[in-house]
Parts: structure tokens; sequence; C-alpha cells
């Protein structure tokens, strides 16, 4: 409790007669959250309520948390918050993940009851554990120090009725296994789910998998370790974003870039430069796209192809952004079902995927075939986007998908819907290469996804 209590202080996350809604899920963590709070809610002066939102993804097993967590709000006399989503129909429409999704729709419940001055503050409970894991999962999928400051113990939502209403963390300090030994001595029990188990999903593999392997082989503290990494990047954010908002204005006229000025600053700073220039006109640039456009500013490139259609041209104004011809509108996505099939008619072809197991393996193409245990996420299928990378295998890096098409004499209106393949963040498959030998799988896999094509029918 003190260690919670000396943490919001820090951060300024509650305050005196704050209507605090606690999310509670019915797990460890959540349930963890609301005790400790209803025990420090007299000494902080706070006025609680629990909120829950069920996904609807696991049937019987969610409506009973729902059940759980209604009546643990029922018992200690608090006030409950309840809805409920079609998660899974959700994704589908938006063509993303199930987990994207499910944020998505939890965090737009949260973000209600803050904006109607319901509450004026949701807690979510954040562990320690789970800003190490946020950390890891960025470095291994590429971040700068933007990505490496993890979990905020604050996150502000514009547009509420109190100017200072947020969804604060309270127990980003806390380990996991502290607050289920909490739980444990206070005889409170909570719900398990199950898809915290499923080693599908890249954050269970690194939770159950990766991060126990480095405490064994390199450091028993690596959590606390990643955590505190977090912390430095977030401070060191806040002194880049300062100075930044104080750069901006003299090189940037929400038209153009001063070359002059950008190229004259340090590379860290032209990198922060650019990238907050294109984000006042809506534009979210990787790291690749930000250095092809300093290599226009440079003058080693004619112009650059950003996301949306967008493109970077050095002219006698400076370094201009600009919208060519449109490709957003055409671009396509689909998820790729295991085993199942898609048509994709932009590509004119049928995607079809099928699980080998056992003898089943010695059938399959391994230039075709990827290992589940591998991927970081679920399956779809897409054209290839600027800035998009893959390594080839005997690749010691990866490469530039749009500089592999050339290579290959891909043009036109074939090139531009030429397809890709992504898990997550990574592009796992591209037609007419071998699977990279990072996501392939092996004679000694449990198991193999195939990846087939064929013709649509005329």
């Amino acid at each position: 409790m003190q260690r919670v209590q000396a943490y919001s202080q820090r951060y300024g996350l509650l305050k005196a007669g704050n209507r605090v809604g606690v999310a509670v899920s019915g797990g460890a963590d959540s349930v963890a959250l609301l005790r400790l709070l209803l025990e420090l809610r007299k000494e902080l002066g706070l006025v609680l309520s629990v909120v829950h939102f069920n996904h609807k993804l696991r049937g019987a097993e969610a409506d009973q948390d729902e059940s759980f967590v209604a009546e643990l709000a029922q018992n200690f006399c608090l006030e409950f918050f309840g809805e409920s989503g079609d998660v899974a129909g959700e994704a589908a429409a938006q063509k993303s993940g199930i987990e994207a999704a499910g944020r998505a729709m939890r965090y737009q419940f949260f973000r209600r009851l803050l904006s109607e001055g319901r509450l004026d503050r949701v807690a979510t409970a954040h562990t320690l554990d789970d800003q190490a894991e946020t950390v890891l999962l960025r470095i291994a999928r590429g971040a700068g120090t933007r990505g490496l400051a993890g979990i905020y113990p604050q996150l502000s939502v514009p547009g509420s009725r109190f100017s200072d209403a947020g969804i604060v963390r309270p127990l980003l300090a806390i380990r996991r296994h502290e607050l289920e030994k909490y739980l444990r001595e206070t005889g409170q029990s909570w719900r398990e789910d199950k898809s915290n188990r499923d080693l599908r999903f890249a954050r269970n593999r690194v939770r159950h998998g990766v991060l126990p392997r480095l405490e064994r082989a390199l450091n028993p503290s690596v959590r606390e370790s990643l955590a505190e990494a977090a912390e430095i990047a977030r401070a060191e954010e806040q002194y880049w974003q300062a100075e930044v908002e104080r750069i901006l204005p003299e090189i940037w006229n929400a038209e153009s870039l001063g070359i002059p000025k950008l190229t004259r600053l340090s590379l860290a700073m032209q990198r922060r430069v650019v990238r907050a220039a294109a984000e006042t006109l809506g534009l979210h640039l990787e790291f690749a796209h930000v250095e092809e456009i300093l290599g226009v500013a440079r003058g080693e490139e004619k112009s650059a192809n950003l996301p949306a259609g967008w493109i970077a041209e050095r002219d006698k104004k400076g370094l201009c952004f600009g919208t060519g011809v449109s490709q957003a509108s055409q671009d396509y996505i689909y998820d790729l079902p295991v085993p199942g099939r898609i048509a994709v008619p932009e590509a004119g072809v049928w995607f079809e995927t099928t699980l080998a197991r056992n003898r089943a393996k010695a059938e399959y193409n391994r230039g075709n075939s990827l290992d589940p245990a591998k991927l970081p996420g679920t399956l779809q299928v897409r054209n290839w986007r600027a800035g998009d990378r893959f390594l080839p295998v005997h690749s010691k890096s990866p490469k530039k998908v749009k500089e592999l098409l050339q290579e290959r004499h891909v043009t036109g209106e074939e090139r531009r819907l030429w397809p890709v393949v992504v898990s997550g963040d990574q592009i796992v498959w591209l037609r007419g290469f071998t699977v990279t030998p990072v996501f392939q799988a092996s004679d000694h896999a449990a198991e193999a996804i195939v990846i087939q094509e064929f013709p649509l029918p005329l």
C-alpha cells in the first residue's frame, strides 16, 4: 500500500476528491488494484467505482468474469459501470488484430465515462511486469526512445469535462507476483483468463518464455532493468519534446522544412523535427520513412514515398510534403485464417493456408511454410507499403521491398498491388521469395503454416 501511495503521489495520479473508476477485468492484477485502493481511499480521499468491459471473446467464461466483477462491486457497495462489445466483429470490420480492437473499444468506453463527467480518473492495473514486456516487445520490433518509454503512468483524455481527467496506472512499480501474494494473504479470489497462456500471442511468449530465460541466463532483475529503461526514456522524451516545440516554428511553415537550418541540426534533432512536421499533417512516419526524407534533404534522393500516398520532395522552398497519386484508397488488407482461405481480388488470387503436422510436414514446401510458434501475431495479407522491409534468405539485413521488386523488374500496377503476409509489425512472407529463416518452420517444428496462392476464376 505504501509503495502504491508513494508512486501515485510522485506522479500526481490520485488526488483528494477524485472519482476513480477502477478498471477490473476479474484477473489478479485488477482485483488487487481494487482492494489496494479500497484500503487507501479514506487516506487519499477517493470516491471509488468499478468499471468492466466484456469483450465477448470467451463465451460463457467472459460472462462469468463480468458477473464476478459485478458481485465484487456489490460486496463493497461500489457503483458498477459495465459495457460489452463485439470485439471480434470490430476487428474484422477494421481489418485489425483482436488485441488492438479490444484495447480500442475498452479505452473508448473509459474515455466516454470521463468525457461525460461520470468519473475524472480511470485506474488500470498495468504492472512493472507489463512495462518490462512492453519495452522488450518494442525493442524486438524496432523502436526509438518514444517507443522505449513504454507505458506512461498517466494518460490525459482531451475533451473531458474536467481538465485533469485521465487514465492512471498506480501499479507500474509493483510486480505481478507481489499482487498475487497480497490477494492470497487477504483471502481474495480472482479469475484466471486462459488466453493469457496462449502462446500464439507475442506478449505471452515474452511473458512465459523470453523473460524467464533472460532472468535465468543474464539478469534475475531483468524486468526491473527494463522498467528503469522506460523511466529513463520517458524523461528523455519530455526533454526532446520541449526542444522540438521550441525549434520547429523556426524551420517548418506548415508547407515545407527549411533545408539549410534542418541540416545544421544534430542528426537526433533532424529526425525528431521531420517526424514532428509530418505529424502536424496527420502523417505518422516510421524510422525508414524519416531516413528517406533526410536522404532527400541531403540531395541523395529526388523524392520519398510515404504512407497514405504522401510524397516528400525538394524544391526551391525547401523540403515539401504533398500528396502524389494517392494509393491509400486502393490499398487492401485482409485477415488470413489458419487454416482457411481468403479471396484477394486486388491481387487476382485466393490465399489458402493449411496447418501441417507430423507426417504431413514432410510434404510441405519449407520455402512457403511458417512456424506458428515464431509469429508475433495473427496473419494478414495486404499490398506492400512504402518503407516496408523484408529479410531475404542469405541476406544479413532486411531490404526495402521496393528495391527487391525493382531487382525482379516488377513494375506498374502489378508492383503496387504486390502481396505480402504480415504478422504483427513483421512481413513474414513476400510473393516470389522464400520465407525468411526467422519465421520459417524447421524439420523439428511441431507444426507448420503452409501458404499457397491460386488464381481467382475469371
